[in-house]
């Protein structure tokens, strides 16, 4: 395991990574060193078949202790990261990846690209502070009392597939027709019989095949982050992905992941399997749709390992925590939050006299007209 700190060509001091720049910065004299520009580097995808057999025979990862390469002392990362500070001199230290010979690089997949920090922390608490302020039925005290812990820059792992699938599937198109159905009522004081038109289907089973090309079903590789806040954080600009460079890392968190590639599959294939979904119900057409069966093969299906850049927080508000997260390339804010229910009660009060005095004068303008 090789641990690495960037030190300032100038004074020797430690450099970290901008956000919106390609550059490292020294905190201590300012001097910039510049991230070789790789953008244009094609980012390759992998046969997911060859990682799955390379993986089950490369047996468990060992434990490793990690030495600072600032103060020498010892000690375990957690082994959910591979970029984070010295706990005893807090230097900013990056692990980088081993070399393709060893054994280590057998054991795991190691990132390929990654999207750099785009907003800083300044940019990410500014978005914070909106969204507080934009909260519906929130309560009106959140903004002042609403303490916003210190934010972290964290590099969350991500997988994506891409795959080529057919489909085939069984089910029922069904042709909607009228029919007329008698029916007594009073008009006018008098019983009558009038015909009412009502909806009928008609059911035929159909089978048929579907196929899709599905690029970059993007599935998180971490568990740090609900995924009911880590899903809301997208869109990703994946186009700007560039290839994997430690230098990027210097100054933040970094995961390594927890859903293999393998789990992490069975997610992307739940993903395909809803859009598979809806490809067969517009295959099977007419005016109604029940599908039996769908038998979904996978080909030429591949993965990228990627890091994604997110800032993560919390806040508290009357003994209670809440989390949040920001996209550190769009600035889009997701969390947890709490509610006025004074204020929801007010309004959905509010909301029903007004429907019930809307219908009481459409009632008597009925009245008035009769």
């Amino acid at each position: 395991m090789n641990e690495r700190a960037f030190e300032c060509e100038a004074c020797g001091a430690l450099q970290t990574f901008q956000p919106g720049t390609r550059i490292l910065e020294c905190a201590f004299c300012g001097h910039h060193t510049p991230i070789p520009d790789r953008a244009s580097a094609a980012i390759r995808e992998y046969p997911l078949r060859e990682a799955l057999d390379r993986l089950a025979d490369a047996g468990p990862i060992p434990p490793t202790a990690t030495r600072c390469p600032n103060c020498a002392a010892q000690f375990h990362f957690d082994p959910k990261q591979h970029a984070g500070e010295c706990p005893f001199c807090a230097t900013p230290i990056v692990i980088s990846q081993p070399r393709h010979d060893d054994a280590e690089h057998l054991k795991r997949i190691h990132p390929k690209s990654l999207l750099p920090f785009d907003i800083d922390e300044r940019g990410a608490r500014e978005a914070v502070a909106k969204w507080l302020g934009k909260l519906i039925f929130a309560p009106p005290k959140l903004r002042r009392y609403g303490h916003v812990g210190g934010l972290h820059g964290v590099y969350l792992p991500y997988w994506t597939y891409d795959a080529r699938t057919r489909s085939s599937y069984a089910g029922e198109r069904g042709t909607v027709y009228y029919v007329n159905v008698p029916v007594t009522t009073v008009r006018n004081g008098r019983t009558v019989t009038v015909n009412r038109r009502e909806a009928r289907v008609r059911w035929r089973r159909v089978s048929g095949t579907v196929s899709r090309r599905f690029d970059d079903v993007l599935v998180r590789a971490s568990k740090s982050l609900p995924r009911v806040l880590a899903d809301k954080l997208a869109p990703w600009d994946l186009a700007a992905l560039v290839p994997y460079d430690e230098r990027y890392l210097s100054g933040f968190r970094s995961e390594v992941y927890e859903v293999g590639v393998d789990q992490g599959f069975e997610l992307a294939r739940g993903i395909m399997g809803g859009v598979i979904r809806r490809d067969v119900l517009r295959d099977i057409g007419g005016d109604r749709q029940r599908i039996h069966s769908v038998l979904t093969e996978h080909f030429d299906t591949t993965f990228k390992h990627l890091l994604l850049p997110v800032w993560t927080a919390s806040y508290e508000y009357r003994s209670k925590r809440f989390r949040l997260a920001v996209n550190a390339r769009t600035g889009r804010v997701v969390g947890e939050r709490p509610w006025h229910w004074p204020t929801i009660l007010l309004a959905v009060t509010l909301g029903t006299g007004a429907l019930g005095g809307a219908l009481w004068l459409a009632h008597r303008a009925g009245l008035l007209q009769g």
